[in-house]
């Protein structure tokens, strides 16, 4: 899974990044109210770990402006009050479901693949297409006209994304912080579009990447 975690105490979100990290999962993070809600907004999560108390803007409002910006993210809303009014507020502005600290990582754990279990039963279809493009993530089989293609790690993430966002077009920037933590190395994103491109066209006249010039890049058939 891809987790955002939102929270202010730097050395409890270290801790919880890396127990995350250890499970297999990609986190990324934000300290303050206004950087999470850009960064859930502009990047696909799988799940939103948010805090209640924040800085610059509070957990509630970002909840309840992910939800007004039609963001459907499922997410674990955290706090150390334990006042029944704050998991109703909490509930109320969109949150899935609310942890009160402190808690058993096991339990986030498990709520977390339940969130995911559920996430993926309503919105992930079994089996993605375009064109003659079968994705199937379920066992990471990607064909074209009935022949496997063979992608790097990279171009798989990136078709995958493309595929879960037909014909809208995807920032530069989107793309980067989704298939790297930290800044790439000069023109990679590039290398592995070009890449990817060899791949799934394979000499055919229609192209399904395109290039959207100033802003990024588009798959649509």
């Amino acid at each position: 899974m891809r987790i955002l975690i939102i929270e202010d105490d730097v050395s409890f979100m270290k801790n919880l990044k890396r127990a995350l990290e250890l499970e297999g999962h990609e986190v990324d993070t934000a300290y303050d109210g206004v950087v999470g809600l850009k960064k859930a907004i502009r990047n696909m999560n799988d799940a939103i770990i948010l805090d209640l108390m924040l800085p610059k803007k509070d957990g509630l409002q970002v909840c309840r402006e992910l939800r007004d910006a039609k963001i459907a993210t499922p997410i674990i809303m955290l706090t150390a009050r334990g006042l029944l009014d704050d998991r109703v507020m909490g509930l109320d502005s969109g949150a899935d479901d609310y942890l009160i600290k402190p808690f058993g990582f096991e339990e986030l754990s498990a709520r977390l693949r339940s969130l995911f279990r559920r996430r993926k039963t309503i919105l992930e279809p079994a089996i993605l297409k375009i064109a003659d493009i079968i994705f199937n993530p379920a066992i990471h089989e990607i064909t074209r006209n009935g022949k496997t293609l063979p992608l790097a790690p990279k171009e798989y993430k990136l078709l995958y994304y493309f595929l879960r966002n037909q014909r809208r077009v995807i920032p530069r920037e989107e793309l980067i912080a989704y298939l790297w933590k930290s800044k790439p190395k000069g023109n990679d994103l590039d290398v592995h579009i070009r890449y990817l491109r060899k791949k799934i066209d394979n000499g055919r006249k229609e192209k399904l990447i395109r290039t959207v010039k100033s802003v990024g890049f588009q798959i649509r058939d």
